[in-house]
């Protein structure tokens, strides 16, 4: 057995292993049980079924790998390369190596981003998941008005900070109604500006903002450790 063959197994996926992948790409979609069923024209108990790990006739996995946009529809009767226990531990240390797990809490009002920003001199700002255009819209208004009052906000005085709370707390409500909740995370390290090599690496705290799917929140995410950040 060669290296390639001993760091992967070939094979069809186990009705549990489809399960999760059926679920996976159903949830990052935004897609209920129903509107799967819909699109690939199996009834709802056929979806619930596959996501139980259940058998699924070769008809059924063809209907499933159309509604997702596979350009095969036969991609999910086909044998996969499943890694080995070997390769998995070593892409798993080398993922660990050249990320950083950071924890994330909620940001639910107005005044929390606007303090935020008044102690971060970078933010990550993004979507989590595809959102929809209106929200898509309203998070990039979000992240515009937050950069711009993080740039002048030494020029505000107290009491007129609360019409900066009450501007974004109206867009952080506006994000809710389309199902869309934020997380934020802090990370602290030293950046390099400009391109001289022997430029001194000055401290940052960075900000990441980044919009979930309603309920569905991770409690951490990981991000490169030598990410691009936004000045």
């Amino acid at each position: 057995m060669n290296a390639a063959e001993n760091a992967q197994h070939v094979r069809l996926l186990t009705p549990a292993e489809l399960a999760a992948c059926i679920k996976l790409f159903r949830e990052t979609r935004q897609w209920s049980q129903e509107q799967l069923a819909d699109i690939s024209g199996l009834n709802v108990r056929t979806i619930q079924r596959v996501e139980r790990g259940l058998s699924a006739s070769l008809d059924t996995r063809r209907a499933l790998a159309g509604a997702f946009g596979a350009e095969d529809i036969d991609a999910f009767n086909k044998p996969f390369a499943i890694p080995s226990e070997e390769a998995c531990k070593a892409a798993k240390e080398k993922f660990d190596s050249e990320h950083v797990t950071l924890t994330t809490l909620p940001l639910t009002t107005g005044k929390q981003l606007a303090k935020l920003a008044e102690i971060c001199s970078i933010d990550m700002s993004e979507p989590g998941f595809e959102l929809p255009r209106e929200a898509d819209q309203t998070f990039a208004v979000l992240v515009d008005y937050f950069r711009d009052y993080r740039d002048c906000a030494p020029d505000y005085a107290e009491a007129q900070k609360f019409d900066v709370y009450d501007e974004m707390q109206s867009l952080i409500d506006a994000l809710k109604k389309f199902g869309v909740s934020l997380r934020y995370a802090e990370r602290k390290m030293h950046v390099k500006f400009g391109a001289e090599a022997d430029s001194t690496p000055m401290p940052v705290n960075i900000l990441y903002v980044i919009a979930f799917p309603l309920g569905k929140e991770p409690e951490q995410f990981a991000t490169p450790k030598s990410a691009g950040v936004r000045l």
